[in-house]
């Protein structure tokens, strides 16, 4: 392990936390190090060692070579969502919500949802937890139907991950009244409002929360933590990534558990076996959603997956840019335009794309209209191909117009499914 660890004073949503501790303090695994002055989370030390520096981004600790298993327990007065506060635990597949807020929500006998479709393509961290651990994610949904005053629980997961499946079948007890709803393999059915309408069949406005349809929805590594924290007394010091894309071991996914939070990417990919010579871009997340990063860059409670792509094909003719709320948003394409030496003329937004509390949001997640309109809008404006970062049913419907105009397509997953020779996301099969 690389000796020096960062973490991020700003973990997920929220503002930073605010430090408690002072460079030259040792710290143990789980000594707490910053809390929150709003919404927002605390910060405990990932490895024992030595606060090198603190500054107004980031804690840096300088890590002893002899880490102990032990780490120091949180105090487990109070409510499991007390307990969930207290260990620092956020979403840890998404933008990285308080937990604790979550629970807190009293749903009078409705459903908590364990989250564990891992829609992007490549990740399999989470579905290497269910089939491997499926018990603890079990009992993390026990322990927040109580916190949340639900009645039933329900493991949302793709139907294709047939071996976590039957491995989590394996430890439902019938009394707990925990089922599992199988999805099929499209992006984004991980999306929570996708998730509501294919478990619940009620399709949520952009605006409106699962809690709207008696739902509480979490990933399943953010309940193994919960379990591990009422259980254990543990807080939040490790998360469960995915390194994948242009490594010398090949091109396959390799999962890691339990990594220290505020590992630097570049120890991880070297873990992985190292990158095979050059490269595009690192990506921190995943290949629809996720953003490039450097090798220095330390991974957060949030993180899912680093991936090494290969270097970028150049941009035939002049691009238009289709941005939809499901995947890349326009910095990022246009980031990837300028990657690909691209020449941007004109944005259009997918049709079922509007704004909600600030941010981009698809009216109906993964099942969308055609798209005509805008490509022809784009063409007018001179575009010559298009850069889309549409869901797989959105950029079914741009492959039925698109080819027509003699308009190439390139998708901001392209340099990432090239590199591991995964399938393009095109035309659906």
């Amino acid at each position: 392990m690389n000796n020096t660890i960062k973490l991020l004073l700003k973990q997920g949503i929220g503002g930073p936390s605010e430090p408690i501790v002072k460079a030259g303090d040792a710290v143990k695994k789980g000594t707490l190090l910053a809390v929150p002055k709003g919404l927002g989370s605390n910060l405990h030390s990932s490895v024992y060692g030595t606060i090198a520096e603190i500054t107004e981004n980031c804690i840096t600790i300088q890590a002893d070579d002899n880490q102990p298993d032990e780490f120091e327990k949180i105090s487990c007065n109070g409510s499991i969502a007390d307990i969930v506060k207290e260990a620092g635990i956020i979403g840890m597949g998404g933008a990285g919500f308080p937990s604790n807020v979550k629970l807190e929500t009293d749903l009078n006998g409705g459903v908590i949802i364990a989250n564990g479709v891992e829609c992007e393509p490549l990740l399999k961290h989470n579905i290497r937890q269910i089939t491997e651990n499926p018990e603890v994610i079990y009992r993390g949904i026990l322990y927040a139907m109580k916190a949340a005053n639900a009645k039933r629980g329900i493991l949302a997961i793709k139907r294709k991950n047939a071996e976590a499946v039957n491995s989590f079948k394996a430890v439902i007890k019938p009394h707990d009244n925990i089922e599992i709803a199988e999805l099929e393999d499209l992006y984004p059915m991980g999306e929570e409002r996708a998730i509501v309408r294919e478990v619940l069949g009620e399709l949520l406005k952009t605006d409106q929360l699962p809690s709207a349809a008696g739902a509480v929805i979490l990933n399943v590594e953010t309940l193994s933590r919960i379990t591990e924290a009422v259980e254990l007394h543990k807080p939040i010091v490790s998360k469960n990534i995915t390194v994948v894309g242009k490594l010398k071991s090949g091109k396959d996914s390799k999962t890691f558990l339990d990594v220290p939070i505020g590992t630097s990417v570049s120890s991880l990919i070297e873990m992985a076996g190292g990158i095979d010579g050059e490269y595009g871009e690192i990506i921190m997340g995943g290949p629809f959603t996720g953003h490039s990063t450097t090798l220095d860059s330390p991974i957060t409670k949030t993180s899912g997956g680093i991936i090494a792509t290969m270097e970028f094909l150049k941009a035939k003719g002049k691009l238009g840019l289709l941005v939809c709320a499901c995947g890349a948003n326009e910095g990022r394409l246009r980031e990837i335009a300028e990657k690909m030496n691209g020449d941007v003329v004109a944005v259009e937004r997918c049709k079922q794309a509007v704004e909600s509390r600030g941010a981009l949001k698809c009216e109906n997640p993964g099942n969308c209209p055609g798209q005509a309109e805008k490509i022809m809008k784009l063409k007018k404006a001179g575009a010559e191909s298009l850069l889309i970062s549409n869901c797989s049913d959105c950029t079914n419907t741009v492959m039925c117009v698109a080819p027509k105009l003699k308009m190439p397509v390139y998708h901001c997953t392209d340099h990432v499914m090239r590199t591991v020779g995964h399938r393009l996301i095109r035309r659906l099969p």
